[in-house]
């Protein structure tokens, strides 16, 4: 029996292809949005289109009521839930003294918020059958904080040290918690960079290019699959050696 995974933040970018990958490796999706309903429906029918299984489900992950109705729809539609991806995220650039604290609260509940409410709505499903994984996309910036970008540092960073805490909790549970932390990837939220200030990005990128959103697809297929059985509460940093 095929799997069902949810994956938050899916009509654009990372999720996007992760929620494809998914499908496409036999996976039962549940693609989440919260603004970009067309571009969500158009990931349903591409996926529906290539012999897929895909729902797509409105909701603001940041917000409890709202990812409870996330999640009974999941279960109403598959039965369980047996991976979530909590991808889910948005960036704001800016200095700290000039950064208000609803910009603030805004990248911290959409970023990390989130993973603690989606993660807490599929435990309590996965223990039911002693099994899961839970994949938290992270960032190379919640590593290694950057200029320019501390809520969203902030933001990742928690989730990479609430990704440790969730496998020690939920080990003995069968129910595997991992983040990963991609690099310069080539998505929307990239586009702020110039042309030049993307060279120079580039340049200290070890194996010359920036990243592919498959990169972290392909990452997040493996570390949700019977081969990585033996690995919890790690992050993998995906960035091309960026961070060396």
């Amino acid at each position: 029996m095929s799997k069902c995974v949810v994956v938050t933040g899916a009509s654009r970018g990372i999720g996007r292809q992760i929620a494809l990958d998914f499908a496409l490796s036999g996976y039962k999706v549940i693609a989440n949005y919260n603004k970009s309903e067309k571009e969500a429906e158009d990931l349903k029918n591409e996926i529906i289109s290539k012999g897929g299984i895909c729902e797509i489900f409105r909701a603001d992950v940041s917000k409890e009521n709202e990812v409870k109705a996330l999640f009974e729809f999941a279960v109403s539609r598959f039965g369980y839930v047996d991976v979530l991806i909590n991808n889910a995220g948005i960036s704001k650039s800016g200095l700290i003294n000039t950064t208000s604290l609803e910009e603030w609260n805004e990248v911290i509940n959409t970023n990390l918020t989130s993973v603690f409410l989606c993660s807490r709505e599929a435990i309590n499903i996965m223990l039911q059958k002693h099994e899961g994984v839970i994949i938290n996309i992270a960032s190379v910036w919640g590593v290694s904080g950057a200029s320019y970008e501390g809520a969203y540092s902030a933001s990742k960073g928690a989730i990479i040290t609430l990704t440790q805490a969730l496998a020690k909790e939920n080990g003995p549970s069968g129910i595997r918690v991992n983040a990963i932390s991609p690099g310069v990837i080539d998505t929307d939220m990239n586009k702020c960079y110039s042309k030049e200030e993307m060279e120079e990005l580039i340049d200290d990128i070890p194996l010359g290019r920036i990243g592919k959103c498959r990169d972290i697809s392909k990452t997040a297929l493996f570390l949700a699959g019977d081969d990585a059985s033996y690995i919890t509460g790690q992050n993998i940093i995906v960035d091309g050696g960026f961070l060396l």
